[in-house]
């Protein structure tokens, strides 16, 4: 039997909180984490496309924003995913610590985790997978140096 396809909460304005557990919570997060990286990957380059940011309060009930930088993007949307959240702040700290990049960080984390998802699906320790990528990078700047 297939196994069930899991649909996570990412934004907090589809429900209330929810517990999950095992498989279900991991998937979830993979799903959230990835859904956010690719929200802000069509932004990036020269043909990147600008998004449309309509506040929700009801002191803002009219303000339309039109951008296509990344941090703006992260630091409107309202994230209940807790994997997702840890996205958005790592773009937030590479913002506050380099002012560029932060979008990039995002795409850049949220790739590594479609990755590990589909070497965790072939039943492949986390730790395992951490090791390879920091084995990697590693050897990346050895050779680089």
């Amino acid at each position: 039997m297939p196994p069930k396809r899991v649909i996570p909460k990412i934004l907090r304005e589809e429900g209330g909180a929810g517990e999950e557990k095992g498989e279900h919570a991991r998937l979830a997060a993979f799903i959230g984490a990835i859904a956010v990286a690719d929200l802000v990957k069509t932004t990036l380059g020269p043909k990147g496309m600008d998004k449309i940011l309509q506040s929700i309060g009801e002191r803002d009930r009219k303000k339309v924003t039109f951008t296509n930088d990344g941090a703006t993007i992260l630091k409107s949307i309202p994230i209940d995913n807790a994997a997702a959240k840890i996205l958005v702040d790592t773009s937030k700290t590479q913002d506050a610590e380099v002012g560029d990049g932060t979008t990039t960080v995002a795409v850049l984390a949220g790739e590594f985790l479609r990755e590990a998802e589909q070497l965790i699906a072939k039943k492949i320790h986390p730790q395992t997978i951490i090791r390879g990528f920091v084995a990697q990078v590693i050897k990346q700047k050895m050779l680089n140096w």
